[in-house]
């Protein structure tokens, strides 16, 4: 698909069939994580993929609101900072702030690759992150920052009215 298409093809998805994701699609959303750009190239995320329905629903249990589309997923990869990669290179800002930059642009990878491949799939950020550590038992230091469902779409979402260009896109200065 041209990039232009998989822009405004990409939807958040909320609903999804009851049909396993072939491994090959699979494969190709991993491998756009880990092609993401990130601070240095250090690459300071780490993604737990959970496939086990018993723990996808309890993952979507941590969310703040109810989800409950989370476990019809077929997968959830859910995506870590991980500030200890960066220590020795940047300064306090640089450890706070870029693991989680490098960890949403792996999943804006994600996101637009499962697209890509005729999935669906909706970024969560809504949720206890503590009991989802817990859950995916993340060593202590790793900050789960979204949760990224998967699956083949059960629903044709309709395009949402974006801001204008002149109201994002500020010349010069604000």
């Amino acid at each position: 698909m041209e990039f232009r298409d998989l822009i405004k093809a990409r939807h958040a998805i909320r609903a999804f069939q009851d049909k396993e994701i072939p491994e090959e699609k699979l494969q190709a959303v991993l491998e756009a994580i880990q092609q993401a750009p990130s601070a240095k190239n250090l690459q300071s995320f780490e993604v737990v993929l959970v496939r086990q329905k018993e723990t996808i629903k309890k993952l979507a249990e941590t969310a703040l609101k109810p989800q409950p589309f989370i476990a019809e997923a077929d997968l959830v990869l859910i995506f870590f900072a991980n500030p200890e990669r960066l220590t020795e290179y940047f300064d306090k800002r640089g450890i706070k702030l870029y693991p989680i930059q490098d960890a949403t642009i792996a999943i804006t990878q994600a996101h637009l690759a499962a697209a890509n491949e005729g999935l669906g799939s909706v970024w969560i950020g809504s949720f206890d992150e503590e009991k989802a550590s817990k859950i995916l038992s993340a060593p202590t230091g790793l900050r789960p920052i979204a949760m990224l469902p998967i699956g083949y779409p059960a629903e044709e979402p309709v395009a949402k009215e974006r801001r204008a260009l002149d109201d994002i896109i500020h010349q010069e200065k604000f």
